[in-house]
C-alpha cells in the first residue's frame, strides 16, 4: 500500500529531534527534507547558509539506526560536526588524509558496534578502491553530498572530485542520495542530478527568506567612495563580527592594512596563504581574536559564526549564487544584519577579465556571462531584493515586499548612510555638500547612461509595472527580463516597431522574440 506523502511528513517525529539533537523544533524546510529521505527518495534539498542542514542527515541515522555516509570537502567542517555529534553522545567519526592509523581504527571500532553512525568522507576517499569495495558489504540508509554544488560546472565553485561521484549509485544503487547546498539555481539543481545519476528527485528548496538581514546595494562612482561606506558600516556596528569580502588578494591584503590602522582586531584571508596561516587566521576570527575580518570568497565554506552583523561586499563576486551564499554568513542568531554591496562599473570588468582568461569550455563561459549580466542587473535594480531573491531561486515560500531592503525602506536605522562630510567649519560642510550633489547627479548620470524627461518617466513606470506582471506570470525575477538600464532606454527611446527596439540597450534577438510586442503594446498605451 502506498504511502501518502503527509504520513510520511508525521513520521519525521519531534520526540528524536528533542531526545538526540536538544532542538525544540524543527526550522523551516528541515522536515519535509526529512521526511523524502526517510521515505528512501533521492532528494535535491537547497536551504541557505545557516539554514540547518546537517539535521537533515544527521536525522536518518537516528531514525534508522543504520550508518549514514557524508561527502564533505573540508576536514575541519568534518571534525566541527564529529565533535557536535559526539557532545549529543550521537556516535559519529571521520576519515582524512590527516588522521593516523590508530584513530582510523578507532573509527572503524566505533562504526563496527552496529546502529547509528555518521561517518564524514573527503570526495576523494570515495574514489578509493579500498572504500569501494568496503561500502558494498554495509548496510547504508544514506548517502549524503554536502556542499553540493561543487558537483555542476553551472555552479560558483565547481571541484573535479566532486564530478566523480556518480560512483556511489553505481555501487549502491539502492541506497538514497540527499544532495545539499546553500545556494542552486533550478538549472544548477538540474546538472547535480544529471551527474549523481539521481533517480527521479525529490526539490526541496526553503528558507531563503531571512527577514533578520537587511540587503542593501550601494552605486559607487569609485574606491574612495567604497571605503566611506565601508568605514561608516563599521562604525555603524561596534559590536559582533564583521566580513568584508573583496576580488582579488591584492585588494584583500591592502584594504585590511587600511582598515588596520583605523580599528583593532583586523585580519586578512584568501587562497595565496599558506595553509598554516589560513588556518590560524580562521581560528583566530573564531574565537573572537579578529573581528574584521578581510577575505576573498576562499573564506567561508563551513564558516559557522552566529553574530557576524555586517557583510560587506567591496567588490561585487561572480554571480548571484556566491553573492546570496557570502551574504548568508550575516545574522546567524536571528538578530538584526546588514549586507551590504559596493558595486562600481568597474566591478564587472574585474568578473570579466576572470571569465575571458578561464579555460573552461565555450558553453561554461557563456553561461558565467548570463550570470554575471543578472548579478549586475540585481545590482542595479529597484524591485524589492528578498523578492527578488526567493522567485530566483524558486523557493517554496514568496513575497511581494519585504520592507527591509534598501528598495523597500530606504530610511531603515539599519542602513547604512554614507556620511557627507568630516569637515567642522560650516563653509567648509556647505562645500562639501554641494560637491557630494553634483558627484551624485553625475553618478547617476553614469549609472544610468540616460535622463528621462517627464512623458519618458510615465513611460518608464509603466513598464516598470508590465515587468513586475510578466515577471509574476513566468515566475521569474524582474532583472532576468530587463534591467532598469533597459527600462529606461526604452522609456527614451519610445520605440515604434521591432526594428527600433533591436536598438535599445539590452534587447537582443531572443528577449526581442519573447517580449518585443508586449513591450511595444504597452509603449502605444
Amino acid at each position: 500500500m502506498k504511502v501518502s506523502s503527509m504520513e510520511i511528513i508525521s513520521s519525521v517525529r519531534e520526540d528524536l529531534l528533542q531526545k538526540y539533537f536538544k532542538l525544540p523544533e524543527f526550522r523551516r524546510g528541515q522536515k519535509e527534507i526529512i521526511a523524502s529521505a526517510l521515505d528512501k527518495k533521492d532528494v535535491l534539498a537547497v536551504l541557505p547558509t545557516g539554514g540547518g542542514k546537517s539535521l537533515c542527515y544527521q536525522y536518518p541515522a537516528i531514525y534508522f539506526q543504520k550508518l549514514v555516509i557524508v561527502i564533505c570537502p573540508l576536514i575541519a567542517l568534518m571534525k566541527d560536526q564529529v565533535s557536535s555529534l559526539r557532545r549529543l553522545g550521537i556516535p559519529a567519526g571521520c576519515l582524512h588524509s590527516g588522521q593516523s592509523d590508530d584513530a582510523k581504527r578507532e573509527v572503524f571500532a566505533e562504526l563496527n558496534k552496529g546502529g547509528a553512525f555518521v561517518l564524514y568522507l573527503s570526495p576523494e576517499r570515495a574514489q578509493k578502491e579500498g572504500f569501494q569495495k568496503w561500502i558494498q558489504n554495509r548496510d547504508v540508509a544514506l548517502f549524503a553530498i554536502d556542499e553540493a554544488h561543487c558537483v555542476s560546472q553551472w555552479g560558483h565553485d565547481f571541484r573535479e572530485e566532486y564530478a566523480q561521484l556518480n560512483i556511489l549509485k553505481k555501487l549502491c544503487p539502492q541506497v538514497p542520495i540527499l544532495a545539499l547546498t546553500a545556494s542552486a539555481t533550478p538549472t544548477v539543481l538540474d546538472d547535480i542530478s544529471k551527474h549523481l545519476a539521481l533517480h527521479k528527485p525529490e526539490r526541496r528548496v526553503h528558507g531563503f527568506y531571512r527577514p533578520n538581514l537587511y540587503y542593501q546595494v550601494e552605486l559607487c562612482e569609485n574606491d574612495d567612495a567604497k571605503m566611506d561606506f565601508l568605514l561608516q558600516g563599521i562604525k555603524n556596528h561596534p559590536s559582533g563580527r564583521i566580513i568584508v569580502y573583496c576580488g582579488t588578494r591584492k585588494v584583500t591584503e591592502s584594504l585590511a592594512e587600511s582598515l588596520g590602522k583605523k580599528f583593532a582586531k583586523v585580519g586578512y584571508y584568501h587562497a595565496g596563504l599558506p595553509a598554516e596561516q589560513r588556518t590560524k587566521t580562521q581560528e583566530a576570527y573564531e574565537r573572537g581574536d579578529l573581528r574584521i575580518l578581510v577575505a576573498t570568497n576562499a573564506f567561508g565554506m563551513g564558516i559557522d559564526q552566529p553574530d557576524v552583523r555586517l557583510v560587506v561586499h567591496f567588490q561585487i563576486p561572480a554571480n548571484i549564487d556566491a553573492l546570496y551564499q557570502e551574504m548568508g554568513r550575516a545574522g546567524r542568531d536571528g538578530k538584526d544584519s546588514t549586507c551590504l554591496v559596493l558595486y562600481s562599473k568597474k566591478d564587472k570588468g574585474l568578473q570579466s577579465y576572470f571569465i575571458h582568461n578561464s579555460e573552461a569550455p565555450e558553453e561554461i563561459k557563456s553561461a558565467r556571462w548570463r550570470n554575471l549580466d543578472a548579478l549586475v542587473n540585481y545590482s542595479e535594480g529597484g524591485e524589492c531584493r528578498h523578492a527578488e531573491v526567493l522567485t530566483y531561486y524558486k523557493d517554496a515560500q514568496r513575497i511581494e515586499r519585504c520592507g527591509h531592503c534598501d528598495n523597500c525602506d530606504a530610511k531603515s536605522t539599519r542602513k547604512v548612510v554614507k556620511p557627507i562630510t568630516s569637515f567642522v567649519k560650516v563653509d567648509q560642510a556647505l562645500d562639501a555638500i554641494k560637491t557630494t550633489l553634483k558627484k551624485t547627479k553625475k553618478t547617476k548620470s553614469k549609472q544610468t547612461d540616460i535622463v528621462l524627461d517627464a512623458m519618458a518617466e510615465q513611460r518608464y513606470e509603466v513598464l516598470r509595472a508590465w515587468r513586475r506582471e510578466r515577471a509574476r506570470q513566468l515566475d521569474a525575477p524582474a532583472f532576468v527580463i530587463f534591467s532598469d538600464q533597459t527600462l529606461r532606454h526604452l522609456a527614451q527611446r519610445n520605440p515604434r516597431n521591432l526594428d527600433e527596439m533591436r536598438q535599445v540597450h539590452g534587447i537582443g534577438d531572443q528577449k526581442l522574440e519573447k517580449f518585443g510586442w508586449d513591450v511595444l503594446a504597452e509603449l502605444g498605451k
